[in-house]
C-alpha cells in the first residue's frame, strides 16, 4: 500500500514523495477458540485481538464477570480478580484502556463483544496495546498488554450477558497471535508553497492510516486515503495560490502497532514540525453510509475556524467535542492543534447500536464498499478541501484562543474544592489573566484578517501574529491534551487524557484520601502538575503581551 500511495501522489504532480521504512512492534492476530463450559457447553466464534497475550495450549478458564463498558466506574462493587471480564467494544473507554483496567483489577482475560444492533453477527478485529507507538525501556514494563483478549459478535455477547444474570457462567478460550518487531512503511508526500510566499516553510499536515484489518476496509480507511489523494491532485493545480505548504502522511501500524507510524514521524521530524507545522487534519472514516449529521473533534483554538467552514458547506446538524488521543493523533506533545471531522449518526441511532459511532461493520469483514455513501464522499471531501484551503491560504491563521481560556477556566472551577490543598487558586488567577490576553490577541487577529480582505493587511503584523499563535499552541495543546507532557505519549485511550488538563485528573482522588503515605505521594505529584498548569498559563499571557506590544 505504501508504494501505491507513493505512485498515486506522484501521479497527482507531487515531486517530493518518499516511502520510509521503520521497525515497529506490530501484531498479527488470528482466530480464537472460545466456548462456554457451564451451565451448558456452547462453541462461539471469536477473533484474537491484536497484541493480546498468547495463552498456553491449555487456554484459560474462568468465570465471566460483566463489567459493561469496562471503565473504572464499571467495576464498582465487583471483584474481577481471577475472572474473565465481558465488556462492550465501544470506545468508552477504548479497547486498549479496557484491557489495562481489567489487568489492574486482577482479571485473567477479556471477552469484548462487538457493538451494533442486537442482531449484529460480525466478529470484530481490534488491538489492545496501550503503549502509543513503539515501546521504550520504561513503558514496555508498565503499558504493554497483560492479559489475553478476544472479540466476539454482539449476538454472542448479549447471550453471555443474559446467561450471567441467571447464575455463574464459566468459559474457556485459547488465543492465537504473533506479536513482535517487523519492518513497516509509511508514505510522506510534500507539496511546498511557492518560493515567493512569506511563509513558504510553514505547512499543514494532513494524515490518515493506509493499513487496516483484513477485508476491504472501505471506510477504514480506504475512503480516507482516496480523499487525501484527490485533495493532492486538486491542490496541486492551485499551488501558486498557497501561502503554506501541505504535507500528506499515509500512516502504517495504526491498529496493528498502536499508531507506530505516525508516532515515528513525529519523533523523527520533530524540528520541522515544532517550528513550521500550523495544524494537523486527520482524515479517517469518511462517507459512512447512513450518517446524516457531522461531528468534529478539535483542539479548542480551531473550533471557530472549522465551524465557520462547516456552516458554509454543510446543510445539516453538526456537533463539536474536544479532541482526545485517538486515531493517529500523535502530535499533541509537539503542541500541534489537530482536528478531524466525519459523518455522524443521530443520537437515536447510536442508542440503538450500542454507540456504534463508526458503523456496526467497523473492524470486521463486513466493511465493504457498500458501507460507503458516494454522495457523502463528495460532500465530505468538499469540507476537507474547505478546511485545508483556509489553513493553507489565510494571511492570518484562523486560530482563536478565548475558547481555550474558557475550557481551562471551566475545568479549574471543577477542581476548586480538591484543588485548594495544592494551591490551585494561583493557577485560576493566571487562567483569568490568560483569558484577558486571549481576548486581545483574538481581536487583533480578527482585525488584521479583515484588513487583508480589504487589501490593507500588514505582512509584518500577519507574520508576528502567526508566529505567536504557533508558539501559543506549542504551550497550550500539551496542557489541554496530555498527561505525560511534551516529550512522551499517553497510553491509547488513557482515562485522564480524555479530560481537559489531564495532568490534574487525580485531584478528585486526592480529595478522598486520608492523611498518610498514599495521600502525601499523590499530593506531591498534584502540586507539580499545578505548577505545570500555572507556568503554561503565565507563559501564554506573557507571549501575547510581548507580541501585542510589538504591534502597537
Amino acid at each position: 500500500m505504501a508504494e501505491y500511495s507513493r505512485d498515486a501522489m506522484k501521479a497527482a504532480g507531487l515531486a517530493d514523495v518518499v516511502v520510509h521504512e521503520l521497525p515497529a512492534v506490530v501484531s498479527f492476530p488470528e482466530h480464537a477458540e472460545f466456548r462456554v463450559e457451564a451451565p451448558s457447553e456452547i462453541a462461539i466464534q471469536a477473533n484474537t485481538l491484536g497484541h493480546s497475550i498468547n495463552t498456553t495450549e491449555d487456554g484459560i478458564r474462568g468465570e465471566i464477570i460483566d463489567v459493561g463498558g469496562g471503565a473504572f466506574s464499571d467495576y464498582e462493587g465487583k471483584d474481577a480478580r481471577g475472572k474473565i471480564i465481558l465488556t462492550e467494544l465501544s470506545y468508552s473507554p477504548a479497547r486498549h484502556e479496557k484491557q489495562r483496567i481489567a489487568g489492574m483489577k486482577g482479571a485473567i482475560g477479556a471477552v469484548m463483544m462487538n457493538w451494533g444492533h442486537p442482531e449484529n453477527e460480525a466478529v470484530p478485529f481490534g488491538s489492545v496495546k496501550p503503549v502509543w507507538g513503539n515501546p521504550t525501556p520504561e513503558n514496555v514494563k508498565t503499558e504493554m498488554p497483560t492479559i489475553p483478549c478476544i472479540g466476539i459478535a454482539r449476538t454472542a455477547g448479549l447471550k453471555l450477558r443474559d446467561m450471567s444474570t441467571k447464575g455463574p457462567v464459566r468459559v474457556w478460550f485459547r488465543t492465537h497471535v504473533e506479536n513482535g518487531w517487523r519492518p513497516v512503511q509509511i508514505t510522506i508526500a510534500k507539496m511546498p508553497a511557492p518560493a515567493s510566499s512569506p511563509e513558504k516553510d510553514d505547512f499543514v499536515l494532513v494524515g490518515g492510516h493506509q493499513d487496516s484489518w483484513p477485508g476491504e476496509a472501505a471506510t477504514d480507511n480506504a475512503a480516507g486515503n482516496a480523499c487525501k489523494m484527490e485533495l493532492a491532485r486538486v491542490f496541486m493545480q492551485h499551488r501558486d495560490k498557497l501561502r503554506r505548504g501541505v504535507t500528506f502522511g499515509f500512516w502504517t501500524a495504526h491498529e496493528t502497532g498502536t499508531m507506530a507510524g505516525s508516532a515515528w514521524f513525529a519523533d523523527r521530524n520533530w524540528d520541522a514540525l515544532r517550528k513550521n507545522c500550523v495544524a494537523y487534519l486527520q482524515i479517517d472514516q469518511p462517507a459512512c453510509v447512513g450518517t446524516t449529521e457531522w461531528n468534529t473533534a478539535s483542539n479548542a483554538e480551531l473550533k471557530s475556524f472549522h465551524t465557520a467552514v462547516e456552516s458554509q458547506l454543510l446543510k445539516k446538524k453538526f456537533k463539536w467535542k474536544r479532541a482526545v488521543k485517538s486515531g493517529d493523533s500523535s502530535f499533541f506533545g509537539l503542541g500541534i492543534p489537530m482536528f478531524h471531522g466525519e459523518g455522524a449518526f443521530t443520537d437515536a441511532e447510536l442508542k440503538a447500536t450500542a454507540n456504534a459511532t463508526l458503523g456496526w461493520w467497523h473492524h470486521s469483514l463486513e466493511n465493504r464498499l457498500d458501507k460507503m455513501d458516494w454522495t457523502l464522499m463528495q460532500e465530505h471531501i468538499r469540507v476537507y478541501a474547505g478546511y485545508l484551503w483556509e489553513l493553507a491560504t489565510a494571511p492570518v491563521l484562523p486560530f482563536r484562543f478565548v475558547p481555550v481560556a474558557e475550557q481551562v477556566i471551566g475545568r479549574l472551577e471543577e477542581f476548586k474544592g480538591p484543588g485548594s490543598t495544592v494551591g490551585l487558586d494561583g493557577a485560576q488567577a493566571r487562567a483569568r489573566q490568560f483569558a484577558e490576553a486571549a481576548a486581545r490577541i483574538d481581536s487583533m487577529a480578527t482585525m488584521e484578517a479583515e484588513k487583508f480582505k480589504g487589501g490593507r493587511g500588514s505582512e509584518q503584523a500577519a507574520l508576528l501574529l502567526n508566529r505567536t499563535m504557533k508558539r501559543l499552541s506549542r504551550i497550550l495543546v500539551p496542557l489541554q491534551s496530555t498527561a505525560i507532557g511534551t516529550y512522551g505519549h499517553d497510553p491509547y485511550g488513557y482515562t485522564p487524557q480524555t479530560t481537559m488538563i489531564p495532568c490534574l485528573y487525580d485531584l478528585t482522588e486526592l480529595a478522598k484520601l486520608p492523611d498518610g503515605e498514599q495521600r502525601w505521594m499523590l499530593e506531591t505529584r498534584m502540586v507539580r502538575a499545578r505548577n505545570r498548569v500555572a507556568d503554561a498559563l503565565e507563559d501564554s499571557s506573557a507571549l501575547i503581551d510581548d507580541a501585542l506590544a510589538q504591534l502597537k
